[in-house]
């Protein structure tokens, strides 16, 4: 590796375009040696469709990013149909799936001991919570209080750190809220402490709405690390509403964040709020890391294919900006 300003180690060019396939490496000091991404396309991209997307083509779907080198996939959640309807087939996508995809890389969101019974029927070894820094998006999301959700909580993860799983916190709304407007860093970390406490292993901060910017992400992990929460149990889950995902991803990386959540083409949102466009793109992000000589164990070729496939299926192109690239999609 070249240190900053130096040569590239080596360049790429696509296989059948012509075009760069894969970018040149510039290594940046200051950067992690490998980061470990959440891909959370079947979960988060998927819940916020607006046509039902058939059973078949979830496990079709998560198969193919598997095979491109993801490793943690959030397959599905165990919500109320009633909430979230595409999600509906929980059971089903295990099923067809097959025991080996339960593992502790395959996490499913829960939302109470409910969500959890029908995790543990499946065998299912990782779950996620999902809490708020707001009040207001916390009873709009959990019809509850801040308070009341943790209670919620507490036995969920209680009992399935009992059962040998490994449990994930998602925190929404820590960089701004439609409602509440600009979110204090210090409320976030008090919302997070709230939820670590639990004994959940993994914390990923979302910011919801896709307003925040990289100074306020240095203060939010300032703040989370004051708490007394290490940066190596915390993971970013930034919304690209501004075009702020990447340049986020970068400062968080730089103060010492190894762990990001990305959907593959740019799937996703929040059926619960509005202003929540789409996750950063799998794609754009394996692309800058790969470009900063950053290990994902990541084939971006077959991701791209994987979000071509996906958009044929969903009837509209990607809009992740390198798989549209790489694929010549204009």
């Amino acid at each position: 590796m070249f240190a900053d300003g130096g040569e590239p180690r080596r360049a790429y060019h696509h296989r059948v375009s012509g075009i760069p396939g894969l970018p040149q490496v510039h290594p940046r000091a200051g950067m992690p040696a490998a980061v470990r991404i959440v891909e959370v396309g079947p979960r988060d991209g998927l819940q916020n469709e607006p046509t039902t997307v058939p059973v078949e083509v979830k496990a079709e779907f998560i198969r193919r990013l598997r095979a491109a080198g993801l490793q943690t996939i959030e397959t599905t959640s165990f919500v109320n149909p009633t909430w979230v309807p595409q999600l509906a087939d929980a059971e089903e996508l295990l099923d067809l799936l097959g025991p080996e995809w339960t593992g502790v890389d395959e996490p499913v969101l829960v939302p109470n001991e409910r969500g959890l019974e029908r995790a543990l029927s499946r065998g299912v070894r990782a779950i996620a919570i999902f809490g708020s820094a707001t009040e207001t998006f916390a009873e709009r999301n959990l019809g509850r209080s801040r308070a009341e959700s943790v209670e919620m909580f507490r036995p969920v993860v209680s009992r399935a750190r009992d059962a040998g799983m490994r449990v994930r916190a998602y925190l929404s709304m820590c960089f701004g809220d439609p409602w509440e407007g600009p979110v204090p860093a210090g409320q976030v970390a008090a919302a997070a402490a709230e939820l670590m406490a639990l004994g959940c292993d993994e914390l990923s901060i979302g910011d919801t709405i896709g307003v925040a910017t990289p100074g306020q992400v240095l203060a939010v992990l300032q703040a989370l690390e004051g708490a007394g929460m290490p940066l190596g149990t915390i993971a970013v889950h930034f919304h690209d509403t501004y075009g702020q995902a990447l340049s986020n991803t970068v400062t968080a990386l730089g103060a010492g964040v190894t762990t990001v959540d990305a959907s593959a083409g740019g799937l996703g949102g929040c059926p619960f709020a509005r202003s929540a466009t789409g996750n950063l793109a799998t794609e754009d992000l394996v692309w800058m890391l790969h470009g900063l000589g950053i290990e994902t164990g990541v084939d971006l070729d077959a991701l791209v294919q994987t979000s071509v496939w996906l958009g044929e299926r969903l009837g509209r192109p990607p809009v992740s900006r390198v798989a549209r690239a790489l694929s010549g999609i204009g």
